[in-house]
C-alpha cells in the first residue's frame, strides 16, 4: 500500500503541477508591457470574474469523479451526455495538438537566451539548412524524447513537472524579492512613478493601448492567462486521497496564482521605465521577459552600488538564469499537456470509437495514441518548418483557428456545473457552491466572461487590425473542430448503438 501511495501525486506534487500548466510567468512582464499598471485591474478581474470560480467548478468536479479517469470527458458525460462531453473535450485536445507544435519550436528561444544571453536561434544553420529547418528537426527531436519519456508512466511526468513549477516559483520570488529590494535601496522611489492611482492603473502607457476595443482585446489577454486548469484533471485518478488532495491543490494553487500576476506586474514598475525601456524598438512580446528580467538584474546590482559593467554582467547572468528557468517551466508544461489531454479524451471515451488499438490502454497508458499523437506532431513540425512560407502562413492561421477553440471548452464544463449540480445521485465529497442558486450564479458571470473574451477576440482582428481573415479563421476553428468531433461521434453512434 505504501509502495502505491509513493507513486500518486501528493499535494505538493500536484500544485506544482497545477503552477506550471496555468501559470505563465511570461504573461507579467509581457502584461506590464503591453497596459503597465494598468493591466491589474484587469487581471484583478479576470480572476474574481472567471479564474476563482471556474477553479473551484473544477475542484468540485475532481472531487466527485475521483475514480474516473477521463477527467473533463467524464465530467461533462456524467452531467450532460457523451456527446456534448466529446465535442467539447476534442475541441480542446486539438488546440493543445497546436500548441504542441508551436511550442516544440519556441522552446530553443529560452534556452538559448540560457546559454548565450541572447536569441541566437535565427543563427542556426546547419550544412545546407536554414534557421527554420534547423529549429524544426530540434522540434522533432523534442517530440520524440518527450514522447518516450512521458509514456513510462505518471512518475516520470511528475519529476519534470515539478522542475518546471519549482522554476518559476524561483523566477517569480526573484521577481518580487528583488523589486522590492530595489524599491528599500533607493528610497522608496518608482522607476515607473504612480502619480494619481486613475492615470496609473486605468491608463496605459503604451501608445497602442489608448482606445476602448484595444483595451478590451487586453481584457481578453487577461482571462486567457489563467487557462489550463482543467488540463490536471485527468490526474485526479493518480492523486493521493484525491477527494481531500484535489480541491484543496486547485484552491492553493488558483489563490497563489491569482495574487502572484498583480504582485507580479506590480513590481515591474520598480524597476523599469516604461518610457526610457519598454518603448525602443525591437522590444516585443518575444524578447520582453528577458529584457525586463535584465534590467532587475542591473538595478539590482546599481542599487548594491555596483559599476556600471558589474551591474551590466549581473544583468545578463539573470537574463540567462531567466531563460534557464523559462526552459524548465515549458518543458514541465510540456511533460503535463503532451499526456493529460490525449489521457482525458482517450480514457474518457468508447474504446470502438477509434480506430484499430488507437483506444488500448498498455500499463494505464494510452500508448498507442501518445506514438500517433507524436507522429502527427512531427509531421506537422516538419511541414511548417520546410514548406516555405505558405506552410508558415498555414501554421499561422492554425494558430488563429485554435485560440479560440482552446478556451470555448471552458464554457462547454461551466454550462455543465449546473447539471452536476443537480445530479443527486452524484456523490459530492467537497463542495464550496452549497446552494444550487450560488452555482447557476457563478456558471452564468464565468460563461458570460468567457464568452464576451471569445467574442472579441474573434472580432478584434478585423475591428483593430483591418485583418478580416484572421477574424474569419479565428471563428472558423471552433466550428470545424466541433464539426469533426460530431461526425466522429454520430458514427460511432450508428455502427454501433443501432445494433
Amino acid at each position: 500500500m505504501t509502495t502505491q501511495n509513493t507513486k500518486k501525486l501528493t499535494l505538493t506534487s500536484l500544485v506544482l503541477m497545477i503552477f506550471t500548466s496555468v501559470y505563465g510567468f511570461a504573461n507579467m512582464p509581457r502584461a506590464f508591457y503591453l497596459m503597465g499598471y494598468g493591466a491589474i485591474p484587469w487581471y484583478i478581474l479576470g480572476a474574481l470574474a472567471f479564474f476563482l470560480p471556474y477553479a473551484f467548478m473544477m475542484a468540485e468536479y475532481g472531487a466527485a469523479f475521483k475514480q474516473e479517469k477521463g477527467g473533463i470527458y467524464s465530467w461533462m458525460s456524467a452531467s450532460i451526455g457523451p456527446k456534448y462531453a466529446f465535442i467539447g473535450t476534442f475541441m480542446w485536445y486539438a488546440s493543445y495538438l497546436i500548441w504542441q507544435v508551436n511550442v516544440a519550436s519556441s522552446i530553443w528561444i529560452p534556452l538559448s537566451n540560457a546559454l548565450f544571453g541572447e536569441d541566437r536561434t535565427g543563427f542556426l544553420a546547419i550544412g545546407g539548412l536554414n534557421s527554420t529547418q534547423v529549429i524544426g528537426l530540434l522540434g522533432v527531436l523534442w517530440i520524440i524524447i518527450v514522447t518516450y519519456i512521458s509514456s513510462k508512466g505518471i512518475s516520470w511526468i511528475k519529476q519534470v513537472a515539478s522542475v518546471g513549477g519549482t522554476a518559476i516559483m524561483f523566477l517569480n520570488a526573484l521577481l518580487i524579492l528583488g523589486g522590492f529590494i530595489v524599491l528599500a535601496l533607493n528610497g522608496g522611489q518608482f522607476a515607473e512613478p504612480i502619480q494619481t492611482a486613475t492615470r496609473a492603473f486605468y491608463q496605459s502607457p503604451n501608445p497602442n493601448y489608448q482606445t476602448l476595443p484595444s483595451i478590451f482585446s487586453f481584457l481578453t489577454y487577461a482571462i486567457f492567462a489563467y487557462g489550463g486548469i482543467e488540463a490536471v484533471g485527468g490526474l485526479v485518478d493518480q492523486t493521493h486521497k484525491a477527494e481531500e488532495t484535489f480541491p484543496k491543490g486547485v484552491a492553493i494553487a488558483a489563490i497563489v496564482i491569482s495574487i502572484g500576476y498583480s504582485i507580479g506586474i506590480f513590481c515591474n514598475g520598480i524597476f523599469i521605465n516604461w518610457d526610457t525601456v519598454l518603448s525602443n524598438e525591437g522590444v516585443n512580446t518575444a524578447n520582453v521577459t528577458y529584457i525586463i528580467m535584465q534590467n532587475l538584474g542591473y538595478e539590482l546590482a546599481t542599487a548594491f552600488g555596483a559599476g556600471t559593467s558589474l551591474a551590466l554582467n549581473i544583468g545578463n547572468i539573470v537574463a540567462r538564469l531567466t531563460g534557464l528557468a523559462m526552459f524548465l517551466a515549458l518543458t514541465g508544461a510540456f511533460f503535463t499537456l503532451i499526456y493529460s489531454p490525449l489521457k482525458q479524451l482517450i480514457e474518457g471515451t468508447p474504446e470502438k470509437l477509434w480506430p484499430g488499438k488507437l483506444g488500448a490502454l498498455k500499463n494505464d497508458m494510452p500508448l498507442n495514441a501518445m506514438y500517433v499523437q507524436g507522429v502527427i506532431v512531427c509531421v506537422l513540425i516538419l511541414f511548417v518548418s520546410f514548406g516555405g512560407e505558405s506552410a508558415s502562413a498555414f501554421f499561422n492561421t492554425l494558430i488563429n483557428m485554435t485560440n479560440v477553440a482552446m478556451t470555448i471548452p471552458y464554457m462547454f464544463l461551466a454550462i455543465a456545473f449546473p447539471f452536476f449540480k443537480k445530479k443527486s445521485h452524484i456523490h459530492k465529497p467537497f463542495e464550496i457552491y452549497k446552494s444550487y442558486g450560488i452555482a447557476l450564479t457563478a456558471t452564468i458571470i464565468v460563461t458570460c466572461v468567457i464568452g464576451f473574451a471569445n467574442i472579441f477576440s474573434i472580432i478584434e482582428p478585423a475591428l483593430i487590425k483591418n485583418k478580416l481573415m484572421d477574424t474569419i479563421f479565428a471563428a472558423a476553428g471552433p466550428i470545424l473542430f466541433s464539426i469533426i468531433a460530431y461526425a466522429l461521434y454520430t458514427q460511432y453512434e450508428r455502427k454501433y448503438n443501432s445494433r
